[in-house]
């Protein structure tokens, strides 16, 4: 009998523990029935996602700066999905691959994008597109990347840049050097110390181009790796020059070794120095010390984290939502403006392109989402957006800053740089 009744209570347990699960499943299954997708498709079938691809740094020699703006174009991207449910009604996919700021790895990524179908793709630095391009370019797949140098878009081909390029940086400096701060006799002499690939060359050529017509002499361009612990002998070199300013195309981590180098060699103070964009942020204050780049100038193309434009409160509120770490980086503002633009581009595309959504192609995306910017403000947080034919940088404006404290200080207005013509020039990338 007591055989008999624990058999009877095993089988009620069983049928009571299926019924568990059928119930489970049945409001899981009725939870998914009443997401937003299915609202939106009462005929059952799954909506489409517009589908992008995202080149970042995230490790390697580059991740001070790749690690801030990868953070900072998810948490754009999670935005735009979650609070404003999308873009027209459509998620953003990312694809999202590490490169590690290595050119080899960049290339096998841009081509796993166009075989898993991304309608366009972005990367963080000049490295990162100049490996990617030849490929992008031969089928016609478009891009944009943060920060650019003159070979990624002269000749313009598929590939634009969202901020004027590093030979802009270069330009407007050497502009507000001689208008502002250069008060000596004569020509003044300038030394660039160069990272040795496109964010180093594109301020070199900006300066061969245009350096004679400013009225300045260059002295020497000297060149180091992403991975230098030691710039001293080329330092040394410089130091025999007796430059009146040294212009720094590099990315942080290199640009805080030589700055600390130059303070231990007494040659700054003594001589103005200047960073273009890739190196002045705040990883530079933090890597080579608030003593030693006091006084640094450096060109960047975004507002500051004190200023009141429209976009400014959303960005912060995520930034210190999820990463707190990179308040205070102006990294996170252009790649937080990269995913706005990356929006921005969609939308234009889904409203221009005949037959919507249906007809979306990376061809689609170029024609009637990229050129049809035309001064979108990005909440103000960098210089309006905007495609010109024969111009692939699709802003155009910069300002100038000063390290005090510790602090990236507004000294200039938003200069907008020329279209400098690289092709007119027969050394032009040779």
């Amino acid at each position: 009998m007591l055989g008999q009744n624990r058999k009877q209570l095993i089988k009620r347990g069983a049928l009571s523990f299926f019924s568990m699960l059928l119930l489970l499943f049945s409001v899981v299954a009725g939870g998914c029935g009443s997401s937003d997708t299915d609202a939106n498709n009462p005929d059952g079938t799954e909506k489409p996602t517009l589908k992008v691809g995202f080149s970042i740094p995230y490790t390697g020699p580059a991740a001070e700066k790749g690690s801030v703006m990868g953070n900072a174009k998810l948490d754009a991207i999670k935005y735009i999905n979650e609070e404003l449910g999308g873009v027209n009604g459509y998620q953003i996919e990312v694809l999202w691959r590490d490169t590690k700021y290595d050119s080899a790895l960049a290339a096998t990524i841009v081509q796993e994008m166009m075989d898993k179908d991304c309608l366009f793709f972005t990367t963080c630095a000049s490295k990162e597109m100049q490996a990617s391009m030849e490929i992008a370019n031969r089928a016609s797949f478009p891009g944009f990347t943060v920060f650019s140098s003159p070979v990624c878009t002269h000749p313009a081909k598929h590939i634009y840049a969202q901020l004027p390029d590093y030979g802009d940086s270069w330009a407007s400096f050497a502009k507000y050097y001689m208008e502002n701060i250069w008060q000596g006799e004569g020509t003044p002499k300038m030394a660039l110390m160069i990272l040795q690939n496109p964010t180093g060359y594109g301020a070199r050529d900006a300066a061969n181009a245009l350096a004679a017509d400013l009225g300045i002499e260059i002295v020497g361009i000297y060149e180091h790796s992403a991975t230098i612990t030691d710039d001293t002998a080329n330092l040394i070199n410089l130091k025999s020059q007796n430059p009146d300013v040294v212009f720094i195309s590099s990315t942080p981590q290199p640009t805080s070794v030589i700055i600390k180098q130059m303070n231990q060699m007494d040659i700054y103070p003594g001589v103005t120095v200047g960073c273009g964009h890739a190196g002045f942020t705040k990883a530079l204050i933090d890597l080579a010390g608030v003593t030693n780049t006091e006084g640094i100038y450096g060109v960047y193309p975004t507002v500051n984290w004190d200023e009141d434009v429209p976009g400014m409160a959303k960005m912060k509120e995520y930034c210190l939502r999820y990463h707190p770490e990179n308040y205070g980086n102006m990294d996170y503002i252009a790649s937080w403006s990269e995913g706005l633009i990356v929006a921005e581009i969609l939308r234009l595309a889904l409203i221009n392109t005949p037959g919507g959504i249906d007809n979306l192609t990376p061809q689609a995306i170029e024609e009637y989402g990229i050129k049809k910017l035309n001064g979108y403000t990005v909440g103000g947080l960098q210089g309006p957006v905007s495609y010109v034919s024969g111009d692939n940088r699709l802003a155009k404006a910069v300002r100038v800053f000063q390290i005090s404290d510790g602090v990236m200080q507004v000294l200039s207005d938003w200069v907008e740089a020329p279209l400098i013509r690289y092709e007119d020039f027969s050394w032009f990338g040779s």
